[in-house]
């Protein structure tokens, strides 16, 4: 199989366990590719994951004073990589590229199997604009169930400002009126970064006494 980011050739063997389990083995990148991206490691912040805190970060202590809970795991620091993964995923529009973590995000999804996935939207203006919803194209690589309970209105993009614009920023979700609501809902994001998003689209939930909410991102 090829690198899906640079399409030199993997080489990839299954593993035993892989055999077994009938799991898909190859790899999706190149060992070089693969170094260009950091996984979250032992000393994380407990609620957020955010790298290199060894207790609770400002942004949790913020939501704490906010009275806000946050329950969150990521897989990646949002490093240089990253951030030219998510452009050319994105905004270059290579589809190809929701495939890339495909083995870590099933592996970690794992864990939520009591939970329902629902994925942030976009607005209908930015997912004409971009062709398709990331988050969404990320869980469709993954051939996982999930259910589109929220719809966003237009508003400024998240990159577009400033990080206390991010951190007043007004609901711009509304839950769809025809949907029953699950017990226990998972929120899927593709980038965490002052946990603004998944908050204002908790808060929904929470007003309709789901029972629990927690939160993943694929980067942090």
């Amino acid at each position: 199989m090829r690198c899906l980011l640079c399409s030199v050739e993997t080489h990839s063997l299954p593993t035993f366990h892989q055999l077994f389990t009938l799991e898909a083995s190859a790899k999706t990148l190149c060992e070089d590719c693969s170094l260009r991206f950091k996984k979250i490691a032992e000393h994380h912040c407990p609620m957020c994951y955010k790298q290199g805190e060894h207790d609770i970060c400002s942004d949790c202590i913020y939501w704490q004073k906010q009275g806000k809970v946050v329950n969150h795991q990521a897989l990646y620091c949002y490093n240089s990589g990253m951030k030219e993964y998510f452009s050319n995923y994105k905004f270059q529009g290579d589809y190809l590229l929701r495939k890339v973590f495909q083995n870590d995000l099933k592996l970690a999804l794992k864990s939520y199997r009591d939970y329902t996935l629902v994925p942030i939207p976009l607005s209908e203006q930015r997912e004409a604009e971009r062709g398709f919803n990331q988050v969404i194209g990320l869980l469709d690589g993954l051939g996982v169930p999930y259910q589109e309970l929220l719809t966003k209105r237009e508003v400024k993009k998240q990159s577009d400002k400033s990080r206390l614009e991010r951190l007043q920023s007004q609901n711009p979700f509304e839950l769809r009126i025809d949907k029953v609501l699950p017990d226990k809902i998972l929120l899927i994001d593709d980038i965490y970064t002052t946990g603004m998003t998944l908050q204002l689209a908790a808060q929904l939930f929470y007003e309709k006494e789901v029972k629990e909410i927690k939160t993943f991102s694929l980067a942090r």
